[in-house]
């Protein structure tokens, strides 16, 4: 497996992951138009150094914030950001939050990884949350921050988590979007949706890694790949959620609105000409 696929595929999955453009269309449609054919490119091994790298990106960007959720879950007083000072209860709103997507995830697992995983519903996906994420971001009112997140806000968000299963939708593109009906700003709703990914990330992680352990270990000429995968998708994963917070402060989300849909037109109509070529 070349290296510089290796390191091109680590890009992609960062920069979709984190920004609400579905990892899962990307990670499909990019090898396809490159002509890249390496069967490592689908493997276990691969997946895992992808998302171990995505888990390290989170978990190192938001380390503080997770050291002061955890501590004031507990009751323990600590300093640090004023906005979930005042949400001492946001750790188990977090926890809440994210039993949909695990409830989802055991139930309908296989049906996101077969049936559903075609272009014809990752480009319609593509489509129909771009719709969402316009008609949320005209129609929030931006008003809530960190602090004002209440138990329904938590659940609702949680539950649009879990509708990501299906491929093309975007865990971030969902969650930030119904952050946004909530009438959360624009930057809370995205930091809470990548906190909220943190649980979800470390358990497609463990459970990968067990699947690679009953697999017996990497597979032969993969350690490099893996470590490369691993660290790229990290290093680039940290920049993106820097880079989209910031952008988030004085932006809308139009540019990715426009992205999707575009790209959702683009992946039906490749489907279409496939189809008929065949």
């Amino acid at each position: 497996m070349p290296l510089y696929q290796v390191i091109v595929m680590a890009i992609v999955q960062s920069l979709t992951e984190f920004l609400p453009i579905s990892s899962t269309a990307h990670l499909a449609l990019v090898p396809r138009l490159l002509g890249w054919t390496s069967p490592e490119l689908h493997s276990l091994d691969f997946d895992i150094a992808l998302h171990v790298g995505t888990l390290a990106a989170v978990i190192v960007y938001f380390f503080r914030d997770w050291v002061q959720l955890v501590a004031q879950g507990f009751g323990l007083r600590i300093g640090g950001d004023p906005a979930l000072a005042q949400n001492r209860n946001l750790l188990w709103l977090l926890a809440a939050a994210t039993v949909p997507v695990g409830v989802f995830g055991y139930f309908f697992k296989d049906l996101a990884e077969g049936p559903l995983r075609n272009s014809f519903v990752i480009g319609t996906m593509l489509i129909v949350v771009g719709i969402v994420m316009y008609i949320a971001d005209r129609a929030g009112h931006f008003k809530k921050d960190l602090d004002q997140i209440s138990l329904a806000d938590s659940m609702l968000i949680g539950l649009a988590q879990a509708v990501a299963i299906v491929p093309g939708v975007s865990r971030s593109g969902i969650t930030i979007s119904t952050g946004l009906f909530r009438n959360l700003n624009r930057h809370a709703a995205a930091r809470f949706s990548f906190l909220l990914s943190t649980p979800a990330l470390t358990g497609a992680a463990l459970k990968a890694f067990l699947d690679i352990q009953e697999a017996g270990g990497l597979s032969p000429g993969m350690q490099v790949p893996f470590l490369v995968g691993v660290v790229v998708s990290a290093v680039t994963g940290w920049v993106v959620i820097a880079v989209f917070l910031r952008f988030l402060r004085t932006h809308t989300l139009r540019f990715f609105v426009y992205y999707r849909i575009i790209f959702g037109i683009i992946v039906i109509a490749l489907a279409i000409f496939v189809r008929r070529a065949g």
